[in-house]
C-alpha cells in the first residue's frame, strides 16, 4: 500500500531515481569493512535496494551481494542497470529475504530504512547476519550542499511537496519511520551488542540537470499530484531558474555536490 501511494513505481519513474540518486562513497564502504573485520565480505545484502544504487557500490569489495526489493519497477531497473555477475536482486520484503541463517558479513539499507517497520527487519536482519556481522542503515542529507541559493530553493521546494502530501492524503515512505529514529529503532529491538551513529562525507559531481533530476526523484512523481499541488510546480521552476543562473556557476561546467552521509550500524548479537 505504501508503495502504491508513494508513486515509486510508476511509470519512468525508476529510471529517474537511478539516473540521478548518489551512490554510497568508496569511504563509507571502507567504515563497514573495517567494522565488520573484513577486506572482503563474502555476503553483502542490501534491503530495501531500490534500482541497485547501493548493491552495484558493492560489487567489486564484495564476494556477492544480493539486493532485496519489494517494487517491482525498481527491480526491473537494477536488474538491467547492473552488469557485475556476482550482484543479483531478489523481489521480497526486507523482513522475507529467504537466505540462510548466519550467511551475511554484512546487511545494509541504503536510503531506505525509513520504508520498512523496524521489529520484523531488525528480526530478519539478526538471523541472516554471521556472528560479528554488521547491519547499517545509511541515509544522505537532502538538499545536497551546493550553494546556499541552490539549497534554500530546494528545501522549499521539498517542503512543498511534503505539504502536498499532507494536504492530499498521499502518504510518504518516511512518515510512519522517520531517520532519525534508526538508531532508536536498532537499540530497542535488543537484538545487537552494540550501536552508534557514524557521519561521513561522499563528494559527486552536479549540473542543474542533476540538481534538477536529484529533486524530481524524491517523494515520487509530481504527475501523482494530479495538478493539485500549483505550489510544488512553482519550486521546481524557482530551482530551475536558480540553478540554472550564471553567476551561481553551476552551468555550464559540473560543480561538486557535497553531501553527508549518516550510518547507524550495529554489530550482531551471539
Amino acid at each position: 500500500m505504501l508503495i502504491d501511494r508513494s508513486g515509486y513505481e510508476r511509470e519512468g519513474f525508476a529510471g529517474i531515481y537511478d539516473r540521478y540518486r548518489p551512490s554510497p562513497p568508496a569511504g563509507l564502504l571502507d567504515i563497514l569493512a573495517l567494522v565488520a573485520q573484513t577486506d572482503r565480505p563474502r555476503l553483502v545484502v542490501d534491503l530495501g535496494a531500490g534500482t541497485g544504487l547501493s548493491a552495484r557500490a558493492w560489487a567489486e569489495r564484495a564476494e556477492q551481494v544480493v539486493g532485496v526489493e519489494a517494487n517491482e519497477r525498481m527491480v526491473e531497473q537494477a536488474r538491467l542497470g547492473t552488469e557485475a555477475p556476482n550482484v543479483r536482486y531478489v523481489n521480497a520484503f526486507a523482513a522475507e529475504t529467504g537466505l540462510g541463517d548466519g550467511s551475511a558479513d554484512l546487511v545494509t539499507c541504503a536510503q531506505s530504512f525509513h520504508w520498512m517497520e523496524p521489529a520484523p527487519v531488525l528480526a530478519e536482519t539478526a538471523r541472516i547476519l554471521r556472528h560479528g556481522g554488521v547491519f547499517a542503515a545509511y541515509d544522505y542529507d537532502v538538499p545536497p550542499v551546493v550553494q546556499p541559493e541552490v539549497d534554500a530553493v530546494f528545501s522549499e521546494h521539498e517542503e512543498a511537496r511534503h505539504s502536498a502530501r499532507a494536504r492530499l492524503s498521499l502518504e510518504a515512505g518516511a512518515a510512519r519511520w522517520h531517520k532519525r529514529r534508526h538508531l532508536d529503532s536498532i537499540r530497542a529491538s535488543g537484538r545487537f551488542r552494540f550501536a552508534r551513529e557514524i557521519v561521513c562525507h561522499g563528494f559527486d559531481e552536479a549540473d542543474a540537470r542533476r540538481i534538477l533530476g536529484m529533486a524530481e526523484s524524491f517523494g515520487g512523481p509530481r504527475a501523482l499530484f494530479g495538478g493539485g499541488a500549483p505550489e510544488v510546480e512553482e519550486t521546481v521552476e524557482r530551482l530551475r531558474e536558480t540553478a540554472s543562473s550564471p553567476d551561481k556557476a553551476i552551468l555550464p561546467d559540473p560543480r561538486q555536490v557535497k553531501g553527508d552521509l549518516q550510518r547507524a550500524s550495529s554489530r550482531a548479537a551471539g
